[in-house]
């Protein structure tokens, strides 16, 4: 199996003006009238079309990426098409605090999160009682913040490959990270309640987590740029000087 390809980018890339989508994209930006909302759906097409180009080795200008277009399946799943014919490679497309990111390879899910405090009532209403402990079971602050989004996320992610999303409880899918973290990409792996592994991949970057999950096991996944956008990247919310359009 080939290893999962990614991007990252952030609010700084989105361009001016509308020309890099397609007429169809252009009309639902134009009915979203929550800043946050338009935002990201900006940076969830920008991501996607980025990461298609690089694969296809197309130019990433303007008209490029008007004909590359991403929109949805009934599920809420990504679906590319390049010049009106669909692109036959899934991809996965996450956003987080001004930032957003692409998996593409075969029945992938990833997520993006923010290393942030979770309450306990959070940890106990989405979390198994083994992913409960071991949270609970590590010092409050970083680390056991860490723990809950990086369980959160890793959820997120197998939900986008079952193709339910949060629709389903979340609590039917249960989270094991077998070794330490590390600098670098490390293991980790999914149980859907009665049914099988799905074997994946995280990492840290400072505030952030990435996660990727497959219906098989694969390689680490590979960064489609270099450097990793982010190894500097910091949250941005933007949208909170000006909620509306």
């Amino acid at each position: 199996m080939e290893a999962p390809r990614w991007l990252a980018v952030g609010e700084a890339d989105l361009p001016a003006g509308t020309g890099w989508l397609s007429p169809a994209e252009q009309a639902r930006a134009a009915g979203l009238r929550y800043r946050k909302r338009h935002d990201e759906f900006l940076l969830r097409r920008l991501v996607a079309k980025h990461t298609v180009a690089a694969l296809l080795g197309r130019p990433a200008d303007p008209p490029e990426l008007a004909a590359i277009e991403v929109g949805n399946a009934p599920s809420g799943a990504p679906v590319v098409r390049v010049d009106g014919v669909p692109l036959g490679v899934d991809v996965s497309i996450s956003d987080r605090a001004g930032w957003a990111i692409c998996m593409a390879g075969p029945a992938v899910g990833c997520d993006l999160e923010l290393v942030e405090p979770r309450t306990p009532g959070f940890v106990q209403d989405f979390l198994t009682e083994a992913e409960q402990r071991l949270v609970t079971g590590l010092p409050s602050g970083d680390a056991r913040d860490a723990a809950a989004n990086l369980i959160w996320s890793a959820k997120e992610s197998a939900l986008k490959v079952l193709q339910s999303g949060l629709r389903r409880d979340t609590r039917e899918v249960e989270v094991t990270v077998p070794d330490p973290p590390g600098t670098g990409w490390a293991p980790l792996s999914v149980r859907e309640t009665g049914g099988p592994d799905f074997p994946g991949w995280w990492r840290r970057y400072g505030s952030f987590l990435v996660t990727v999950v497959g219906r098989v096991a694969g390689p680490k996944p590979i960064a489609l740029a270099t450097p990793d956008r982010l190894a500097t990247a910091s949250p941005r919310h933007s949208w909170l000087t000006r909620p509306l359009r």
